[in-house]
């Protein structure tokens, strides 16, 4: 389970946000909404461990029953998804997926055979040899959740994901995200503008 307790977060010493609670089970999404400059990118920043000055912050943040406040951002076992893809252009998709395979996971044909076999399951196993800059909006924003989910996180955020897709490459998206972190059973900070985003039985906070 993910908790935040009492996050309070400062930017320049004047309050951003204030006082913000919940809990999220394993496969729950809770939804952040606000308008733009309202702190929902900052709120994951602190959760990933990479919040910068002018900001400062004050709360618990515990996933399964560890407390990560004063860990480095590597040892939270977060997963996070930006707006934007960010797949490193120099290395082909395989390779870039390959990066985020576990140390535990040895040998280079075992860290191969398992980043073809995720690239299969997620219906893009003719992939793996390709330049990223060859890929449509939807093969990437797939790849970047695989990648995401390689990495074994404990939880993932979700930083407005959909919001660069076209109505129809979105909505499949969605559905991508949510069945593969349902199968895992994450628990899930989603921030958005958009209601359509949200999942059925998301808790959501406004800010």
């Amino acid at each position: 389970m993910l908790s935040v307790r009492n996050c309070s977060i400062l930017r320049d010493g004047k309050p951003l946000l204030e006082s913000i609670s919940f809990n999220a089970v394993p496969g729950e999404v809770v939804t952040l909404m606000g308008p733009s400059g309202a702190g929902k990118s900052t709120f994951l920043n602190w959760m990933i461990g990479d919040l910068l000055p002018p900001f400062s912050a004050s709360g618990t943040l515990l996933l399964n029953q560890r407390s990560l406040e004063m860990l480095p951002v590597e040892d939270r076992r977060i997963g996070i998804l930006f707006q934007d893809a960010l797949l490193l252009p120099h290395l082909n998709v395989g390779q870039n997926l390959l990066m985020a395979v576990p140390a535990n996971i040895k040998g280079r044909s075992s860290r191969q055979r398992l980043v073809a076999e995720v690239l299969g399951n997620a219906g893009l196993a003719n992939c793996e040899r390709r330049d990223p800059a060859t890929l449509s909006g939807g093969e990437r924003a797939r790849i970047s959740v695989l990648r995401a989910l390689l990495a074994e996180p404990e939880a993932l955020l979700l930083d407005e994901p959909f919001s660069r897709l076209d109505l129809p490459l979105r909505q499949s998206f969605r559905e991508f995200v949510w069945q593969k972190t349902n199968q895992l059973g994450l628990p899930v900070v989603l921030v958005t503008h958009d209601a359509q985003d949200i999942p059925d039985r998301s808790q959501v906070i406004q800010l």
